[in-house]
C-alpha cells in the first residue's frame, strides 16, 4: 500500500503530541491535562487507522473488480481490522 503524505503527516503530528505529553509528565503537569492530551492522540490514532483501512479497502475492491473476483471477503477483513484496532 502507498501511504500518502496526508497519512504520514497524521503520524508525525501524533509523534509530536506524544513528545509533548512526555514533556508534560517530566514537568509534572496536572494529570487532567496529560489525560486530555493522551485521549487526543488516541482519537487521532483511531482516525488514522480508519483512513488507512478504508484507503486499502478501496484499492483492494478495485483490484478485485478488475479481476472479476468478489469483494465480500475483503470487506469482512477490513471490518475485522477496524474491530481489532479498538
Amino acid at each position: 500500500m502507498d501511504y500518502n503524505a496526508q497519512v504520514k503527516n497524521r503520524v508525525k503530528r501524533m509523534e509530536g503530541q506524544l513528545r509533548g505529553i512526555l514533556k508534560m509528565m517530566e514537568d509534572e503537569k496536572d494529570c487532567k491535562d496529560v489525560i486530555t492530551q493522551l485521549a487526543s492522540v488516541r482519537s487521532a490514532m483511531d482516525r488514522t487507522i480508519g483512513v488507512i483501512v478504508s484507503s486499502n479497502l478501496v484499492d483492494c475492491v478495485k483490484a478485485a473488480d478488475q479481476e472479476g473476483e468478489q469483494a465480500d471477503e475483503l470487506i469482512k477483513e477490513a471490518v475485522n481490522l477496524l474491530v481489532k484496532s479498538r
